[in-house]
């Protein structure tokens, strides 16, 4: 399951990195979502909408790779997981979280930004990380310098990536995917514009296939 989830990424590309307030909205992102040509969700664990959101996606859109992000606790990657929830994530990697989601067998994709951190996830048998947040941390530069050593540990960028460097990141074969937020902003979502975001969708998911074509 893990090795399958990893392969959708790759394919799809562009993660869409969703904030939910309210679940009503969910329906009608996952059609822009899917519409627009990237079928995936990391709907994050932020708000009190995002459990109820995770399922209404995931019933709604079976084909869709609808996740959780922003999973800090063991309870959390539960009740995501019993949303319907595909694949956690994590902003950082605490062991006990990425142990217990592992153990149930949930694909999980802790948050690393240092060499430690990335040796920690590769012990338990991870070779597929979040590196967070991406930009702060040293881009593109730092990822091909930290993946020289750990060469069989690809990554998933967040934080930072639009769609003006984002080409660059996908060209780099160690990045599976990247997390995105510019094309399911909060403020788009919050006013129902999703006509937008389906366009803005659309284009990210060109740039994808202009990269890997």
């Amino acid at each position: 399951m893990y090795d399958e989830i990893k392969a959708r990424f790759q394919e799809i590309g562009i993660i869409p990195v969703v904030v939910l307030e309210d679940a009503k909205d969910a329906l009608a992102l996952g059609k822009a979502l899917m519409k627009g040509g990237l079928p995936a969700a990391e709907v994050t664990f932020r708000t009190d909408a995002a459990e109820e959101s995770i399922r209404i996606m995931a019933k709604e859109f079976p084909d869709m790779l609808v996740g959780a992000g922003t999973v800090l606790t063991c309870e959390q990657a539960d009740r995501a997981m019993a949303a319907g929830a595909k694949f956690i994530v994590a902003p950082g990697f605490n062991p006990k979280v990425v142990n217990y989601c592992i153990e149930k067998g949930y694909p999980v994709c802790p948050g690393v930004q240092t060499p430690g951190e990335m040796e920690q996830a590769m012990e338990l048998g991870l070779d597929f990380v979040k590196f967070f947040p991406a930009e702060p941390a040293g881009g593109l530069s730092m990822i091909k310098a930290v993946a020289a050593p750990y060469t069989k540990l690809t990554f998933m960028p967040t934080g930072g990536i639009n769609k003006d460097n984002v080409k660059d990141y996908l060209k780099y074969n160690r990045i599976v995917a990247c997390g995105g937020t510019w094309m399911v902003k909060s403020d788009m979502i919050a006013s129902g514009d999703f006509e937008k975001i389906e366009t803005l969708t659309h284009e990210a998911a060109d740039i994808v296939k202009e990269i890997r074509a």
